[in-house]
């Protein structure tokens, strides 16, 4: 059977590392405009790390196709992006002496419940309107904190997945060799 050299890959709107994603970005462009002051440069920041943890993973997954290395590097900026935005959820918190939730707290356990289960960034437009800025950010935590281990282990498949089948040089020299031997 003939190995295919550029097997199609891309569909990241099927990937629950981007439904994620786009739940976060939805909730922080809420945030940053409904809690922080309309001159603070932060509203920008904020957006902009949500934003570029969302785009990274749909452009390394278009990128996929031919680029092992590529879809890594582009996982790992939307990695370090939804670090530094945790960090300002974190920042925004405690300057305002308002409660992170602790691991095991009550709120904490329902919240990564809720999150593990609802991909769909609707589900959080509707839930965060009537919500407070402290347990909006406290939700916007959780899911980046589940973000990442969900891109942990999707960098772990990709790697995996080159071990397996390659990168495209491989695959296009296997490809070209098989056709060549049945001619």
């Amino acid at each position: 059977m003939e190995t295919p050299f550029l097997p199609q890959k891309g569909n990241y709107r099927n990937l629950i590392a981007y439904q994620k994603a786009e739940c976060i970005y939805d909730i922080t462009y809420y945030f940053a405009h409904h809690f922080l002051e309309r001159n603070d440069r932060t509203i920008d920041q904020m957006v902009q790390a949500a934003r570029s943890g969302k785009q990274n993973i749909a452009e390394g997954c278009a990128a996929s196709t031919t680029s092992a290395e590529t879809e890594i590097k582009l996982v790992n900026v939307a990695r370090a992006s939804l670090q530094e935005l945790l960090i300002d959820y974190e920042d925004y918190l405690r300057v305002r002496d308002l409660a992170k939730w602790n691991v095991n707290d009550k709120n904490a356990i329902i919240a990564r419940r809720v999150c593990a289960k609802h991909n769909d960034s609707s589900f959080y437009r509707n839930a965060i309107q009537i919500r407070t800025d402290e347990t909006i950010a406290n939700i916007a935590i959780t899911l980046i904190h589940q973000e990442d281990v969900i891109l942990r282990r999707y960098l772990d498949y990709i790697k995996e997945d080159f071990l397996k089948h390659g990168g495209i040089r491989e695959q296009m020299t296997r490809a070209r060799i098989e056709y060549r031997n049945k001619q």
